[in-house]
């Protein structure tokens, strides 16, 4: 079969993490017979640099007319001016809409072999394995009016909180889709005691448990659910919420698994349905990290893994999916690591040392 993918780097690490996914997903097309035809483009801030804006009009074509669109990161210091009329994330925002992408889904696990590598206690990390499902393209980061201006009183800042009905079903259809092919648990998330847009989230979610009998699904408040994440994480399976509260609590939850660097993501433009393929935009969940970019330590397993993900829910490709994750499990099992996940004894490799073994474990398993 042959496939489209749109690659954009981005900044930072992004293009080091990327390369080695795309060289593990050609890989896989060597040894399941697939042709993945790639084309690159410039976002963030090396689009501003280059051409003016962060996302070209011809590089927001290339993604929505692909079959997928595989990311690095965006940002950075050096265009983080709070005055500027442009952000290298404004490219990132414009494609998510233009693509209508609106779940980001955040799969955590934790490797028991990292336990040395993590902050919390082992018995405390023990048994985790949850995904987290974040509405992407609606409120605080979308609504108008979102504006700035000068009062005699001094500035003013505004951003709106705004969702609809059809927003808030859709992502938690989403939510409890994928409830009932795990453990059949769903966390809602809001903040239904002081916002209205959650008052009426819960309404939605209320509305809609009835339709899922096999899915026991609880209302919980963003920040009880960001204290029991620490507590006890490993009694979540699914967890949904809407877009700023799913943006903080993804973060808290990659130290579960030692390292950002460790995580992907797909963001959606549909319910992800067995045998159903979905536009989607595959990213790990790490930022450019700028203090590190070019040093050929940054660790590309979540960047690998967001490319699995990408067969699994666009390209319709479980198989493949599935031994991209099983290469990745051997090579973490082997000792393998990088240096953000390295602890004493362990066999620290670069970059792309962690690809090459990666690339290795999949074609010996052909």
């Amino acid at each position: 079969m042959e496939f489209d993918i749109a690659v954009l780097g981005g900044d930072g690490i992004g293009p080091e993490v990327t390369t080695q996914s795309v060289r593990v997903l050609q890989a896989a097309g060597r040894v399941f017979g697939h042709t993945f035809r790639l084309e690159y483009g410039d976002v963030g801030g090396i689009s501003i640099d280059r051409n003016g804006t962060p996302l070209l009009p011809s590089v927001r074509d290339l993604a929505s007319g692909s079959d997928s669109v595989l990311f690095g990161a965006v940002g950075g210091p050096k265009w983080d001016d709070p005055t500027a009329s442009m952000r290298p994330e404004d490219g990132l925002l414009q494609l998510r809409a233009v693509l209508g992408v609106f779940a980001n889904i955040r799969p955590v696990k934790v490797y028991a072999l990292l336990a040395d590598s993590n902050v919390l206690k082992p018995d405390v990390i023990d048994g985790v394995d949850m995904v987290v499902v974040r509405e992407l393209t609606g409120g605080l980061y979308y609504a108008q009016p979102k504006e700035r201006h000068e009062t005699p009183q001094g500035w003013t800042a505004v951003d709106t909180l705004r969702y609809t009905e059809s927003e808030i079903e859709r992502i938690l259809r989403v939510g409890f889709e994928l409830a009932q092919g795990r453990r059949g648990k769903l966390a809602s998330v809001d903040k239904a005691n002081v916002l209205e847009s959650s008052r009426l989230w819960r309404q939605v979610a209320t509305r809609l448990a009835p339709e899922y009998p096999n899915v026991q699904m609880e209302h919980v408040l963003v920040d009880a659910c960001a204290m029991q994440l620490i507590q006890r994480p490993a009694s979540f399976d699914v967890i949904v919420s809407e877009n700023t509260f799913g943006d903080i609590l993804t973060d808290e939850a990659s130290v579960l698994a030692a390292s950002m660097g460790l995580l992907p993501s797909a963001s959606l433009a549909g319910v992800p349905l067995e045998g159903r393929r979905t536009l989607g935009f595959y990213e790990p969940i790490h930022g450019t990290a700028p203090d590190i970019a070019g040093q050929g330590i940054a660790n590309p397993i979540g960047s690998i893994l967001s490319a699995a993900l990408m067969l699994r829910y666009s390209l319709g490709l479980t198989e493949e999916a599935a031994s991209i994750e099983a290469a990745v499990d051997q090579v973490v099992t082997e000792g393998y690591r990088t240096r953000d996940i390295a602890s004493s004894g362990a066999r620290e490799v670069s970059t792309a040392e962690m690809g090459d073994r990666i690339v290795a474990v999949l074609e010996q398993g052909a």
